[in-house]
């Protein structure tokens, strides 16, 4: 595996406690990802796992510590919060389509990476150009870097649990959806 999918967002001295800088990071960890899912010479199964972990640990910690104390600034719109957890639903949704298609470079396999690829793609814009930004212009340095440690924690915890096991992302699309 390439150094450039090394976890930054686990204290592992990144320099960075800043929730925006943690979570801009971890999109780009997925577009990397989403590439040597791409390329056959790859070891796509082994990108496959990696971003199933990552995509269901990122989040769930943006559920759970994030998204929250967002909602509590004036200046961050309820519905963006919203319209990113029913994101996050649709990507779990094409996450699980992924996961039961079989082995990687098969047709089916293919198309459901595609559709993956673009429900994530376009929560990962979304996000970046509403909460994202709200976050950096509205969230003073200090509440941003106590967000990014509790995002941190929360991601790293979750991620040592393998949160991308197909089982467990059925269990997350139920509860998402029940």
């Amino acid at each position: 595996m390439s150094d450039r999918h090394t976890d930054h967002a686990n204290g592992d001295g990144s320099g960075t406690d800043d929730v925006v800088e943690l979570i801009l990071r971890d999109h780009r960890t997925m577009e990397d990802l989403f590439r040597d899912m791409r390329n056959v010479e790859a070891d796509r199964a082994a990108a496959a796992r990696r971003l199933a972990d990552l995509l269901i640990a990122h989040a769930e910690a943006e559920e759970a510590e994030v998204y929250p104390a967002l909602r509590r600034y004036r200046n961050v719109d309820d519905e963006d919060v919203e319209h990113s957890v029913e994101e996050h639903t649709e990507g779990h949704e094409a996450l699980l389509a992924l996961l039961e298609a079989g082995e990687p470079g098969g047709d089916e396999w293919d198309e459901k990476l595609e559709d993956l690829v673009q429900a994530v793609n376009h929560h990962l814009d979304e996000e970046e150009r509403s909460l994202i930004n709200d976050a950096r212009e509205n969230v003073g340095a200090e509440r941003r870097a106590e967000l990014g440690r509790a995002f941190a924690r929360a991601r790293r915890d979750l991620l040592a649990t393998a949160p991308g096991r197909p089982e467990n992302v059925r269990r997350v699309v139920a509860e998402s959806s029940g």
